[in-house]
């Protein structure tokens, strides 16, 4: 067994993956000496040019679901990346992707791999030139928009692991009859096997139809009808910037005087002055000036969808004045950022952070050196609160143990513990007897394997190129 088919046996027991076929499907693998031929040709590149749209249609947005539901995810994803033109769209998406990965980090696990993964190198951790902030980010918010999000993990010349480089999921496609994922590349159609040591696929909510439970149908619709009512207010705007003129003639004008003055009111110019003769008026024919009201309220309307959707409510945006708790907003926006967290954390966990202990430490690493990471998304009031819990606890437990001298029951500590979320342990176990961290599955290590020296670490901070073989 070779370290490919460590990794995906691991991918396999962690994940699951009995939603993802463990045949190798059909088409070339990501490391074939074809696909690598074509990727040296365009210096690595491996996912064709994105088409863009500008315009989108109700229409469109119907097609795009037809589409989705038939595992064609480039309309969709089409429209999610011409969404991220709108402005407060950016900026909601941008607060829950790139605000995530931006807290604080915890590793769990090994103590040697989790220092080497927090250890520098250069202005950055080594966890994070595996795994840009930057990439991670917009992984979220695909997760949470389209329901789906791939990348690759390209290798890297004199680094003994690989950075992580998030793909358009325009070019995903899901095949029914195979119960299979595939990327559509420069180099034809590749089977995507999450975990392998190459392809990291992010699913956060259900695995089989993923597409229907992002966010992307609701801000879809939102987004188109702001599009036009933009466009039909910039059209309002510029007819009152342009008001009609009309002139009034005495009745006892001329047909020659009449057709003279019309021709000198077409002629109207900026700051023209009229002498005019008694009987004889100009004047301009102006709106009311609230026509645009209407389009003006269909934006507001698709902002606040905006932010329900995205933010679970629109409090944490506009500042609720009706809300006499100002902590109720931070509470449901804290909900949605937990749930984001947790299941960026699994799918690096289960499909990345494997890849870097493999090539750090050897196939063997997987089953004894195992290490994991979560963001912290605690509060700084709840993490306040939790102290005061233990201090209170642990004085409830002085007194309760002076009380009980003498008698013979006893103080529960593990079942207070338990109760209010303590960990205890003992000798490197947990009070009730298991393992402090719990391993993966148990592999048996290859025959021809050993521990991967260490490359060289002095590489660009931005290093970037594949290893084409």
């Amino acid at each position: 067994m070779g370290v490919r088919d460590a990794l995906r046996d691991v991918a396999r027991a962690l994940l699951g993956v009995s939603a993802y076929q463990s045949a190798e499907g059909f088409g070339p693998q990501l490391d074939d000496p074809l696909v690598r031929q074509v990727r040296k040709g365009l210096n690595g590149q491996i996912q064709p040019l994105p088409v863009t749209r500008i315009r989108w249609y109700l229409k469109d947005l119907e097609n795009a679901r037809y589409a989705a539901d038939n595992g064609n995810m480039q309309p969709a994803a089409q429209l999610y990346r011409a969404m991220r033109q709108d402005g407060v769209l950016a900026g909601l998406m941008s607060a829950r992707g790139a605000g995530l990965v931006r807290l604080p980090r915890k590793f769990y696990g090994d103590t040697g791999v989790a220092a080497d993964l927090q250890a520098n190198n250069g202005s950055r951790s080594v966890f994070d030139e595996m795994f840009p902030p930057s990439e991670l980010g917009v992984t979220a918010v695909d997760g949470f928009s389209l329901g789906v999000s791939v990348a690759e993990l390209v290798p890297v010349e004199g680094r003994d692991y690989p950075i992580y480089v998030r793909l358009e999921p325009e070019f995903l496609q899901y095949r029914w009859n195979e119960n299979r994922w595939y990327f559509l590349s420069i180099a034809g159609a590749l089977p995507i096997t999450p975990g392998d040591g190459r392809w990291v696929l992010h699913v956060p909510g259900p695995r089989m139809s993923p597409w229907n439970h992002g966010l992307w149908p609701a801000l879809g619709e939102s987004y188109i009808n702001k599009s036009h009512a933009k466009l039909h207010r910039a059209n309002y705007s510029a007819k009152l910037a342009n008001p009609a003129r009309a002139a009034t003639a005495p009745v006892g004008a001329s047909e020659g005087e009449r057709r003279g003055f019309i021709r000198r009111l077409i002629q109207w110019g900026t700051n023209a002055v009229f002498e005019l003769p008694v009987g004889w008026e100009v004047k301009l024919i102006e709106s009311n000036g609230r026509g645009y009201e209407v389009f003006q309220q269909e934006i507001d309307t698709s902002d606040k969808e905006y932010m329900i959707a995205i933010t679970g409510q629109e409090v944490t945006t506009t500042g609720g004045s009706g809300f006499s708790n100002s902590d109720v907003q931070r509470a449901i926006r804290q909900d949605l950022t937990q749930a984001d967290a947790e299941q960026l954390a699994y799918t690096i966990n289960t499909q990345g952070l494997p890849q870097y202990i493999v090539g750090r430490y050897g196939v063997e690493a997987l089953s004894n050196r195992w290490c994991g990471v979560a963001w912290d998304t605690a509060v700084p009031k709840e993490m306040k609160d939790q102290a005061d819990t233990l201090a209170k606890l642990a004085t409830a437990i002085q007194q309760l143990s002076v009380v009980l001298q003498g008698s013979t029951a006893q103080l529960d500590i593990n079942a207070l513990a338990t109760r209010f979320g303590i960990p205890l342990t003992t000798n490197g176990t947990q009070a009730d007897g298991t393992a402090l961290v719990t391993p993966p599955p148990k592999l048996a290590a290859p025959a021809d394997a050993g521990p991967t020296p260490e490359g060289a670490m002095a590489v660009a901070a931005l290093g970037y190129t594949a290893r084409m073989p």
